[in-house]
């Protein structure tokens, strides 16, 4: 196609010239001068960038690394070796997981079965509570009062995981008449009002596998569910105050305020959080249930991290541990691509 004068030149009638336009100019300027510009911003704005590094770093040696090692699903494990200088060994260790003879493909369904439920459980029942707590934060109308419940809803957030399963261990161990150890506080109030049985307490809630679940999910929402309600009150505190009058004047009280004007205007936020949370739906943090767990509960307990510790640490099969925790990033992905897309349409909010 040729290009002609009229394309980017304007013609000026009082002098029969072409000349440029003032706004091509700019626009050319601008390319012209493009990096130089970025490297103003960058100099002006150096201690936010600087900021930056941290997590950049963080990203690089924890994130992106560490993707090196995932051919180790498909090479043959050899210790001996690096992974590049290994022999291929093509879907092997999938094949052995999906379908493999003897305890290991069973053990791994099993274990992502568990994964899957603890997470479903969790989206199920720990989602909604940040939610609910930041709508009674924002019915308190003293700061002071409202300030010390946020601290204390906060504050088992910022305990290590090992203080907190501590914690939960003590509350609900068995009972040793040997070692002089009395049931726990939690235990034998379920005791005391027939929840659980004698014996069932004295042997510790944390040695029954029907109760695994329930205790990683109380003690999830006691743990998460305050500081998590950060985001949702953030997003409540910026509602105009006009569209409260506008409700109180129609006769809305205050749970038909929070129906009819706080959940729609934080519906986006919603949104957002929820497709992340199903993103990190087989995320199943295996610090936690590495520290509750035992040989008594794996059928209800074990899940795809503690799988994989398990067979690459302590079983030295790396590949099958790569390859387990593998297929459940893969299943990860698809599920925050579905739920976006799902989002995007239901209610044009979503991730990307």
């Amino acid at each position: 196609m040729k290009i002609k004068a009229d394309d980017y030149l304007v013609y000026d009638e009082s002098t029969g010239k072409y000349r440029e336009d003032a706004e091509q100019k700019v626009r050319d300027d601008v390319e012209k001068h493009y990096w130089l510009n970025v490297g103003r911003t960058v100099l002006k704005d150096w201690r936010l960038y600087l900021m930056i590094i941290p997590m950049f770093l963080v990203f690089l040696f924890w994130r992106y690394f560490p993707m090196y090692e995932l051919l180790g699903c498909f090479k043959v494990d050899d210790d001996t070796l690096e992974v590049a200088d290994q022999l291929y060994a093509g879907f092997t260790y999938f094949q052995t997981l999906f379908s493999g003879e003897g305890s290991l493909s069973v053990e791994f369904w099993a274990a992502f079965r568990n994964t899957f439920l603890l997470s479903f459980y969790g989206l199920c029942f720990g989602f909604p509570m940040p939610i609910i707590i930041a709508l009674f934060f924002n019915e308190i109308r003293s700061n002071i009062a409202r300030s010390i419940y946020q601290v204390i809803t906060y504050l088992p957030k910022f305990m290590s995981t090992v203080v907190m399963t501590s914690l939960v261990t003590m509350l609900v161990r068995q009972s040793s008449p040997i070692a002089g150890m009395e049931m726990g506080v939690i235990s034998r109030f379920l005791v005391e009002f027939g929840f659980i049985s004698e014996e069932v307490g004295n042997a510790g809630l944390l040695n029954a596998p029907e109760f695994f679940r329930a205790i990683y999910q109380i003690s999830g929402i006691w743990e998460t569910a305050g500081y998590d309600s950060i985001i949702f009150f953030s997003a409540i505190i910026a509602i105009s105050l006009t569209s409260y009058e506008a409700a109180q004047i129609d006769g809305a009280g205050k749970i038909a305020q929070m129906r009819y004007v706080v959940l729609p205007s934080i519906l986006s936020t919603i949104v957002i959080m929820l497709i992340t949370r199903i993103g990190s739906l087989l995320n199943v943090g295996y610090e936690k249930v590495l520290l509750l767990y035992n040989p008594n509960t794996y059928v209800t307990a074990d899940v795809v991290s503690t799988f994989a510790q398990r067979y690459g640490i302590m079983g030295q099969n790396a590949g099958i541990a790569t390859s387990a925790e593998m297929l459940n990033n893969i299943v990860g992905m698809l599920l925050v691509i579905c739920a976006n897309t799902i989002a995007r349409k239901a209610s044009d909010v979503s991730l990307y």
